[in-house]
């Protein structure tokens, strides 16, 4: 009888830790494929974020050169449309982020910087330029750079950066919604996000 009985607890036992380790690999398995789909997701999402803009720009170029002291100048001017078609990016496949299975948690450490390319068009008018003060490679390279810095200052004072910045926390909100959908977190920076408003704590 006795060993009859020990055979059952022996049995019982043995079925116990083979349930267990059962559950223990199915348990990590879901972790795993979870995992997975997580990452594809946002390798999915990790496209470019634009926004579009155009500006124009007309600028006097005025250079003088003295001759013989200052009383014999040689001028040189010209007239300079610019039409810039300029967009804002940010490249989510840069994203600095780790999975965390252990405790279900995506965690998203860094955001890469805006990307502005300026693609501008020059149209020179009214180009003069006396004989002895002729426009040069210097001077057109010396146009494109004042141009380009004014584009740019323009470029930070419209709303094109604060636009794009909105296009990204539409595209992280896909990130927070896979996550709560499966019962994972999401982090910034250590900083739990609970809602799709808690986006706005994600600044690049």
């Amino acid at each position: 009888m006795k060993k009859i009985l020990l055979g059952l607890v022996i049995g019982a036992t043995l079925l116990f830790a083979f349930q267990t380790c059962q559950d223990d690999k199915e348990h990590k398995s879901i972790l795993e494929e979870n995992s997975m789909l997580i990452q594809q997701e946002i390798t999915n999402v990790s496209k470019l974020v634009v926004t579009e803009g155009h500006f124009a720009e007309v600028y006097n170029y005025k250079d003088s050169k003295e001759l013989f002291g200052p009383l014999l100048r040689a001028e040189k001017k010209a007239l300079v449309v610019v039409n810039a078609d300029v967009t804002v990016a940010y490249d989510l496949s840069k994203i600095d982020f780790e999975i965390d299975e252990a405790t279900k948690t995506v965690k998203i450490k860094s955001i890469p910087d805006a990307e502005i390319n300026l693609n501008p068009d020059f149209e020179y008018y009214d180009v003069t330029a006396d004989y002895l003060n002729q426009f040069d490679a210097a001077d057109y390279n010396k146009i494109k750079k004042t141009v380009k810095a004014s584009l740019m200052k323009k470029v930070e004072a419209s709303a094109l950066r604060t636009n794009a910045e909105n296009r990204l926390i539409s595209e992280l909100q896909k990130f927070y919604i896979l996550t709560n959908s499966m019962g994972w977190r999401l982090t910034y920076q250590e900083q739990t996000i609970e809602s799709l408003e808690g986006l706005q704590v994600i600044k690049p």
